[in-house]
């Protein structure tokens, strides 16, 4: 009985942490979708207009995502895509891993 509680608590715990946890693919939807499409091929309107790269099938560093989340992304001294406003560490964890869940 004791361990049917312990594990009943662990669940429960386990279950309302990751409630709170953040979504990688509402984020994405709210933030990078617009320009980077809902499967990150790039196709969108804006997409093609900034040729982003297709991260459905191009293999990018979690390093190089997340530096490109925080800091946003400069070419030739021109900013092309602006730092994530408002998003926390725990967001751009989980933007890293809905992006890479995009690459076929």
């Amino acid at each position: 009985m004791k361990k049917m509680l312990i594990v009943g608590v662990a669940a429960w715990f386990a279950a309302a942490v990751s409630c709170f946890g953040a979504d990688g693919a509402a984020l994405w939807k709210q933030h990078c979708a617009k320009c980077h499409g809902a499967d990150g091929a790039g196709g969108t309107a804006m997409g093609k207009k900034l040729k982003v790269k297709d991260y459905s099938k191009e293999a990018v560093s979690d390093d190089a995502i997340a530096k490109s989340i925080k800091d946003g992304v400069k070419e030739g001294g021109k900013l092309v895509m602006k730092p994530t406003a408002g998003v926390s560490d725990d967001d751009v964890k989980a933007l890293v891993a809905h992006m890479k869940s995009l690459k076929k």
